[in-house]
């Protein structure tokens, strides 16, 4: 059974920076990334990053979001963030056996 531990996330005035991470135990993991959910809007992907290192980006985040990887561990660090980007954050994996999960979640929120 997979296990995902998300952190980060929190309050950060508009501008500001945060990083999340996410580490995946339990299985050999292919894909990984981040979807977000803001209230009343559908779950979306965020960004996405290979075993290769090959990412992709909602257009809406390219050049302020960056997702890394190390092994079955992946970051995204969110500069100059803005209000619509508030929501909860989601990690999903997909393994190397094409099963998915996904992460509890961890709210950001972007507010002055």
């Amino acid at each position: 059974q997979i296990q995902l531990v998300e952190s980060g996330g929190g309050l950060v005035q508009p501008g500001k920076s945060l990083n999340l991470s996410c580490a995946a135990s339990g299985a050999i993991v292919s894909l990984m990334g981040w979807y977000r959910q803001a209230p009343g809007k559908n779950r979306t992907v965020v960004a996405e990053i290979t075993s290769g290192g090959i990412s992709n980006y909602l257009d809406s985040v390219k050049g302020r979001f960056t997702i890394s990887r190390e092994q079955n561990t992946v970051f995204l660090q969110m500069n100059s963030l803005k209000p619509e980007d508030t929501a909860v954050y989601y990690c999903y994996v997909l393994t190397t056996m094409s099963t998915a999960y996904w992460g509890r979640g961890t709210q950001v929120t972007v507010s002055s």
